[in-house]
């Protein structure tokens, strides 16, 4: 006898490995793997979290009303565009649900987000890579990828793990070069953390097209990832097609009161971007000092590359672990001879470069 048989390539899928969060026998671990808010949540949105637990008893708010309302006044938008879902995952996952399936292909650039393709996988579509020109997306190389079976692209700008960007006239350039009928994503999850002049994070995109969508999260600047909350901006007929699919209480009440919550602390949000922007070219610098490359970046965390190679990188990030200190290994994103490391309080920041410093004065 045989048991039930999963749908063609679900068995395929690698599944996504998050951050560690723990070392044995380590009391205190310095955690600079999973791109976290370093300030943690507004105070008002842990004050918003526990009156929510009087609530316990009560289903969600199942179309997120208030939630989608607070967005679009913090950022301009028509609330009837926003679509919540349980972090931007879910919201990834929702349209290759929705837009992709067998025989067709999920396109993305190299090092791109991983969940991108595990959801196409899921949904029975194919992911297709694109190359990657100094570890940023190239907007020729992902056109010239386009097939007939091409249903979405996804552009993470930022992007995770590289911290690069692409500018709005290559964006606007990749979207006007696109079929019609292609869906066009720009995940901007880090996009609170960009102050160039020439980045947007696609809301313009969105409102000038029907096959442009823009998600975003609560995760990162935010610091509430334990909370699982996300967001799309997106045109009216996606809007329409991600509540068809979506879960009727796909986001918890804690999740929706806390997100309206750290939306109008505007000062605790304005701290956590004034610590990246002085932390991150702090650690980006630090780290080319003691001879490693660090990948410019516009997000709170930096790549650094190994110059031995992959193999160094993987007794560096054992060192870091005997040391305290977890960073991310990028063997994954195949990116084996890099780690990437988020900006953390000034201490921790001061304490990976101090334990790379060993590491490498001893080899």
């Amino acid at each position: 006898m045989t048991g039930p048989r999963p749908k063609p390539g679900i068995l395929d899928i690698a599944p996504y490995v998050g951050g560690e969060s723990k070392i044995p026998g380590v009391k205190r671990v310095i955690k600079l793997a999973s791109n976290e808010s370093p300030l943690g949540p507004s105070p008002k949105a842990v004050a918003a979290y526990r009156k929510a637990a009087k609530e316990l008893h009560r289903y969600p708010d199942g179309g997120a009303d208030r939630l989608r309302a607070a967005l679009a006044e913090h950022h301009g938008l028509e609330p009837e565009r926003i679509v919540c879902g349980a972090g931007s995952d879910e919201l990834i996952a929702m349209l290759c649900r929705a837009y992709a399936g067998a025989g067709d292909e999920v396109l993305y650039s190299e090092y791109g987000f991983l969940m991108y393709a595990i959801s196409a996988k899921s949904a029975g579509a194919t992911p297709v890579k694109a190359p990657e020109r100094d570890l940023t997306a190239d907007v020729d190389a992902l056109l010239a990828r386009v097939t007939p079976r091409t249903r979405l692209v996804f552009l993470a700008n930022p992007n995770n793990p590289t911290g690069t960007y692409l500018g709005n006239d290559a964006v606007e350039r990749l979207r006007d070069r696109l079929p019609g009928d292609v869906l066009l994503v720009i995940d901007a999850a880090y996009a609170e953390y960009v102050d160039r002049n020439d980045y947007s994070p696609g809301i313009d995109l969105v409102r000038g097209h029907p096959n442009v969508v823009m998600t975003r999260t609560f995760s990162k600047i935010y610091g509430l990832a334990a909370l699982r909350l996300g967001w799309a901006y997106c045109p009216p007929a996606v809007a329409d097609v991600l509540h068809r699919v979506r879960g009727p209480f796909n986001v918890g009440t804690a999740a929706q009161v806390v997100g309206v919550a750290a939306l109008r602390d505007a000062a605790h949000t304005a701290r956590a971007k004034h610590h990246n922007d002085r932390w991150r070219p702090w650690l980006a610098r630090e780290l080319e000092a003691i001879g490693l490359g660090a990948t410019p970046s516009v997000g709170n965390f930096v790549l650094a590359r190994f110059p031995a190679g992959a193999a160094q990188a993987a007794t560096a990030d054992a060192f870091l672990k005997k040391n305290g200190v977890i960073v991310r290994a990028m063997k994954g994103y195949g990116l084996p001879d890099c780690v990437r490391i988020t900006v953390g309080m000034d201490d921790e920041n001061e304490a990976v470069v101090a334990a790379l410093r060993a590491f490498l004065a001893a080899r």
